[in-house]
């Protein structure tokens, strides 16, 4: 019995592992994504009179944008994980630097591919909020352009954590993703 399921674990193992000439280009390898996004705050906070001499928070303003610099592995046709930084400035003395951590789920991988993030990120710098951190997701598409960039577009939906405040960003990025894999696309075949 013990023989069986030892077979039958090897095998598995190759099927899964085993790579065909075609599927084997499907990923991008390590990659760098920098991008820029513009975001628009969808709740309306509650005012708070400000009945005292001490300077008090004011909540986030309409607009918010920034940009973000990631870097990853594709190790999977559908998935990739990346970490990186990311800038945002929401208001006069909200300037946030987050520490950000996004896995990636690619749909169709190769010339066109729709993708699927998800974003966290924590609050590195001091400002006049501190502990802040941000929840949100990421739909967009990749173009490809050359051999190992692509143009990529999206919308994001953001909750983020600024002490007292909760904003609700829904937003629109841009930005190009440079990869090692040049067989990622029809432009790398030779």
């Amino acid at each position: 019995m013990k023989n069986i399921l030892v077979l039958i674990a090897l095998i598995s193992f190759l099927t899964v592992f085993s790579q065909e000439r075609e599927t084997s280009g499907k990923t991008m390898g390590f990659y760098f994504n920098p991008s820029m996004h513009l975001g628009l705050k969808l709740n309306k906070e509650k005012e708070i009179p400000n009945n005292t001499q001490y300077i008090t928070p004011e909540p986030p303003r309409k607009i918010m944008y920034g940009i973000t610099a990631i870097g990853g592995y594709n190790f999977l046709p559908n998935f990739a994980i990346g970490s990186g930084f990311r800038y945002s400035f929401i208001q006069d003395n909200y300037h946030l630097i987050y520490l950000m951590v996004q896995p990636k789920f690619i749909f169709d991988p190769g010339e066109r591919p729709f993708y699927i993030e998800l974003n966290y990120g924590r609050q590195l710098n001091h400002s006049l909020v501190s502990d802040a951190e941000f929840w949100g997701g990421r739909l967009g598409l990749q173009v490809s352009y050359s051999k190992r960039i692509s143009q990529e577009g999206g919308i994001f939906l953001e909750s983020h954590k600024l002490g007292n405040s909760n904003p609700f960003f829904v937003g629109l990025s841009y930005g190009v993703t440079i990869f090692s894999n040049k067989n990622y696309t029809g432009y790398g075949e030779d």
